[in-house]
């Protein structure tokens, strides 16, 4: 009979201590660590270890036989490029993203595409079947291959996948399993970390494909210790937020694809619908003639996107102005704002700053940094950029402008859409002269950018 031990787990990032503690020492949070009751050692393995092989001897690396991994479309590109070109036998992906985004709604959508060719079962634990069940009617799903269960008990869920051997089976979602073999409630450390490392192994040892929707903090991390994405092959978010009709699916990790792509939809009463030219959306409704707005073409993972980069300016009525950045890292528009008091001696310590990147996609390469600082000194001027050109370039501490990879794809980009002229870095002019039709002018520093971008 195993024996049972009381330790510590900290509910942020899953840090186990014999005793209390009253702040975490791996991730410093205080009052984290809750107490739970273990198992014995036997109690623990016995879940996993029947699912897991292990190899008979080590081998050279050089001797073992490399695999091509055979994908299946979901016949939505979107995904299948945020994927890496479509789902791979036992892959596990993870979907996070805040209540009501999209998550359900996606996921059934794709069961119903796979199970024209494939089996797959849905695990639903938050909603009844009857709720499901209209939901599916509403985005026309009825596949008879799909096959859906109500169930929280990981034992059930093993039982119900061994019985119907699916091909693709998905969770939704992991902080409402439990396993019995634990004395915690459902979405604490031990049972999110348990469940997903039992159904991982399920997995890889059956060759399905396992989606798992995962709830997300109010800081918008994935909720449950940070192993949890360690454990899965691919990583994906949900952004944009449920106010608006736009979803944002990026990747942040894949062991089978490039990361950090993006995939748009569109979010509407039949479900998502995925959005062929995102450069076009985001930039639709920009007006041309107001100062504050530029352009800078992006790079998301290996797709070229357009952004409007929009600022404003006004004066401050606190002792400490205000910096807002809102789909940017707000310590690098403090920094931009910083090079521009320092070289152009704009006086911007009495103004409060707040710079929106249209569209709510989150830009975080620094080829967007020339954008930033024109749209602020374009609004500060109360001078409009001109309409027809873009700009790419980061900003150094000196107010140099330096190079940025990915040139040829961000001008072709921007000349489909018909813009005319591209400010940039003058390192990187040579490599964009031959890559289209497009004028563009090098510009070394803030200054010289300025002169050529801003309307007089």
């Amino acid at each position: 009979m195993p024996t049972t031990k009381t330790i510590f787990v900290c509910q942020n990032c899953g840090y186990q201590a014999p005793k209390w503690l009253g702040r975490c020492p791996e991730c410093q949070k205080w009052n984290s660590l809750a107490e739970e009751k273990m198992p014995g050692i036997s109690g623990v393995r016995a879940e996993k270890e029947q699912f897991v092989t292990h190899s008979t001897r080590p081998q050279k690396i050089k001797d073992v036989k490399p695999i091509d991994y055979v994908r299946a479309n979901t016949d939505i590109k979107e995904l299948d490029r945020v994927l890496g070109g479509g789902i791979v036998a036992g892959s596990v992906i993870l979907i996070g993203g805040e209540p009501g985004i999209g998550k359900s709604t996606l996921l059934l959508q794709v069961s119903n595409i796979l199970a024209a060719k494939k089996k797959v079962l849905y695990i639903t634990g938050e909603e009844s079947i009857i709720q499901t069940k209209m939901r599916a009617d509403r985005l026309d799903v009825g596949s008879d291959n799909l096959y859906i269960v109500n169930d929280v008990e990981l034992s059930s869920i093993v039982e119900h996948i061994k019985e119907i051997a699916p091909d693709v089976v998905v969770i939704d979602s992991i902080q409402v399993l439990h396993n019995g073999e634990f004395l915690q409630s459902a979405g604490s450390v031990t049972q999110i970390k348990e469940c997903a490392g039992a159904l991982t192994a399920l997995a890889k040892y059956k060759n399905f494909c396992l989606f798992i929707v995962g709830h997300v903090t109010k800081e918008g991390s994935i909720a449950g210790p940070k192993v949890l994405e360690h454990m899965v092959d691919c990583v994906i978010y949900f952004e944009g937020g449920n106010q608006g009709n736009f979803r944002i699916l990026r990747s942040i990790k894949n062991r089978f694809g490039p990361t950090n792509e993006i995939g748009v939809f569109h979010m509407t009463q039949k479900g998502l619908i995925e959005v062929e030219n995102p450069s076009g959306v985001f930039i639709a409704n920009r007006q041309k003639s107001i100062s504050g707005s530029a352009i800078v073409p992006t790079i998301e993972g290996t797709r070229p996107i357009l952004v409007e980069i929009q600022a404003l300016l006004g004066p401050s009525n606190f002792a400490m102005s205000r910096q807002r950045a809102i789909g940017l890292d707000s310590n690098r528009l403090t920094l931009l704002i910083a090079v521009l008091e320092k070289r152009l001696g704009l006086n911007l310590a009495n103004c409060d700053v707040f710079v929106n990147v249209a569209g709510g996609i989150k830009v975080v390469e620094p080829a967007c940094d020339l954008a930033v600082c024109l749209a602020i000194v374009s609004n500060f001027k109360n001078k409009p950029l001109d309409s027809e050109t873009v700009f790419i370039g980061e900003v150094g501490l000196g107010g140099e402008i330096r190079s940025v990879g990915g040139i040829a794809s961000r001008i072709n980009e921007a000349a489909r859409l018909g813009f005319k002229t591209c400010i940039m870095p003058e390192a990187d002019v040579k490599e964009g002269q031959h890559r289209g039709p497009m004028k563009l002018l090098g510009a070394k520093n803030i200054e010289e950018a300025i002169e050529k971008g801003v309307l007089s």
